[in-house]
């Protein structure tokens, strides 16, 4: 891989668990040189993945944040695409990095529904099951390394975040020689996420406009559930400490449909007092580093 390729970031899903149309559920793909990793997989990921040019047999591995249906909905997918795709491009089993509980349990059970149709395809042109390489770890409290490429250039670290209820979610490092892009996950606005982020030149955060929807979801039960997202005003306080230059919002609650309330997430950041960039996320944007 030349040390030279451009490290590019694509988002593959902008939306969230309620359908917005143009939005597929969560996913993130990072591709530096022949590497290819692709971050969750929420609804439509296959076809994103494909108008990106990069489709699942040329995915090096997909690392999950955490469980919850919209982040990984379409992992079946991408794993039984690729083993189709085996017809045509040979590639090895789907490699999958999850921490160990609820994300491997997910993976472990994932393909059971597909049974039946595994065993008709067997029997007519598959010379055998897919398969997964499923790679576990324990919920780290510091930054770990959990992925590193085969020669060394592309290193991926994650770290515990806060998206409780859900206890075993994770954000990512990914280093290369020409980038450093950091991916939150569904977390609150936390210091493991703004340490990670230090030195990093993108981070792909989650974003949630409490602040200016507070009075407006008071007492229901989406009060609960914007407690555990990033709040879009305190994510700008978090990335201007940091110090990143530029900072890619997804998961976008609620869904944007006119350019007005794209504009309202980016204000929220500079209300929070971040100066960087800020990309309000479109599916298939696109941010490249060290082209």
């Amino acid at each position: 891989m030349p040390a030279s390729a451009a490290t590019i970031v694509t988002l593959t899903g902008t939306g969230i668990p309620h359908a917005t149309p143009g939005r597929a559920g969560a996913g993130v793909l990072v591709r530096h040189g022949d590497v290819a990793l692709q971050f969750d997989a929420g609804r439509g990921t296959v076809i994103r993945l494909a108008e990106a040019g990069c489709e699942p047999h040329a995915l090096d591995a997909v690392l999950l944040t955490h469980v919850h249906s919209d982040h990984v909905v379409d992992l079946a997918d991408v794993a039984m695409t690729r083993w189709i795709q085996r017809q045509l491009h040979a590639c090895g089993a789907l490699t999958i990095l999850a921490v160990e509980g609820q994300a491997t349990r997910f993976v472990a059970r994932m393909l059971e529904p597909y049974d039946d149709d595994i065993a008709s395809r067997m029997a007519h042109v598959q010379a055998d099951a897919p398969q997964l390489d499923l790679r576990s770890y324990p919920l780290p409290v510091t930054p770990t390394e959990v992925w590193r490429s085969g020669d060394g250039d592309v290193l991926v670290e994650a770290v515990g975040v806060h998206h409780e209820p859900i206890r075993e979610a994770v954000a990512y490092r990914v280093t290369t020689p020409t980038g450093v892009v950091v991916i939150s996950g569904d977390t609150r606005v936390c210091d493991e996420v703004e340490d990670l982020s230090r030195g990093a030149d993108v981070l792909v955060h989650e974003a949630c406009r409490t602040t200016a929807m507070r009075d407006l979801i008071a007492g229901s039960v989406f009060e609960r559930i914007f407690s555990y997202h990033a709040d879009t005003v305190a994510l700008g306080g978090l990335a201007e400490r940091a110090g990143v230059p530029h900072v890619v919002l997804t998961h976008l609650i609620p869904s944007p449909t006119t350019p007005d309330e794209e504009a309202a997430f980016e204000q929220d950041l500079r209300d929070g007092g971040y100066t960087g960039h800020v990309t309000v996320g479109r599916d298939l944007v696109t941010v490249e580093l060290g082209r």
